[in-house]
């Protein structure tokens, strides 16, 4: 019977997360450059071509939805070798299967946004799911190694239960930010319906909820030192504030800039990278008292 090595495995499940966070960049390109209905039709391009390519925005579009099928791959790949990677893991085969099944979503999801002429609401459960889908992929990466990974394991109860809060306010500002995305001028068209809410009062929302994220995690960070925490989960503070802090800075600017394209897109890779951050410390291997 064909096996894989731990190694191997690790690589696939590497894979899959990357694809799924390259996506979401590429997702981001067609709604900033105005290609969200380059292909108006779902699954194909246009009543006439399955795949267009004739024009910038059916280019951008289409290689997005083309790159959908790298992303498949590579879940698929990673369900595949679950089963084949000895000593089997019931943890790992759940949480790929978890992957083919958002991907799955995913494309439902994006059928949806281009049939109905990129609903606001789709496509922030479009963005949201994505983010879900990261998440799946990353603790399917850490927990591929040697031994497993559980979430939060050990550690002073008030310690632990900050976490717990750093990470759901991480989650309500990414869902705020959805929000403002979806009142604001980068619709993917120009003649996309977007939410009836005043654009700065959204902003101001999702404002608070970054500042109140920034604060706990400065008083997590806080309580970790005087809670003589380990090494890895004070790195795994330091850099969820350090992405935090960027991304209130790049939202800031690019607010009171007009909400230049460029900084959109840099917010939206931040947006990922934090994301990232959260993922970390939701999976730090430990809170003990040294």
């Amino acid at each position: 019977m064909i096996t894989v090595s731990q190694k191997a495995f690790r690589t696939v499940t590497g894979t899959a997360l990357g694809s799924l966070s390259v996506i979401i960049f590429t997702g981001a390109l067609v709604r900033l450059t105005g290609s969200g209905l380059g292909c108006a039709d779902w699954p194909r391009c246009n009543a006439t071509k399955f795949v267009d390519v004739s024009t910038g925005h059916t280019l951008i579009e289409q290689a997005n939805r083309l790159f959908t099928g790298v992303v498949s791959f590579s879940v698929i790949a990673a369900v595949l070798l679950a089963y084949l990677r000895k000593p089997l893991r019931k943890d790992l085969v759940l949480l790929a299967w978890g992957l083919v099944l958002g991907v799955l979503a995913q494309i439902v999801i994006g059928g949806v946004v281009v049939l109905t002429g990129l609903n606001p609401y789709a496509n922030m459960a479009h963005f949201l799911v994505s983010l879900v889908l990261v998440a799946n992929a990353f603790v399917l990466f850490r927990r591929s190694d040697e031994l497993p990974l559980t979430y939060f394991r050990t550690g002073p109860r008030p310690l632990v239960v900050m976490m717990r809060l750093v990470v759901c306010s991480s989650a309500l500002a990414l869902v705020t930010g959805t929000v403002v995305t979806a009142s604001g001028p980068h619709a993917g068209d120009e003649k996309a319906v977007r939410l009836g809410f005043a654009l700065t009062s959204v902003a101001r929302v999702h404002s608070v909820s970054v500042l109140v994220t920034i604060g706990l995690i400065i008083f997590l960070g806080v309580r970790a030192k005087r809670s003589h925490a380990d090494a890895s989960t004070v790195d795994a503070i330091q850099a969820l504030l350090l992405a935090a802090v960027f991304q209130g800075a790049i939202g800031y600017a690019q607010y009171f800039t007009g909400v230049p394209v460029a900084l959109v897109a840099v917010h939206i890779a931040g947006a990922t990278a934090l994301w990232f951050a959260v993922c970390n410390l939701a999976v730090t291997p430990s809170v003990r008292i040294n």
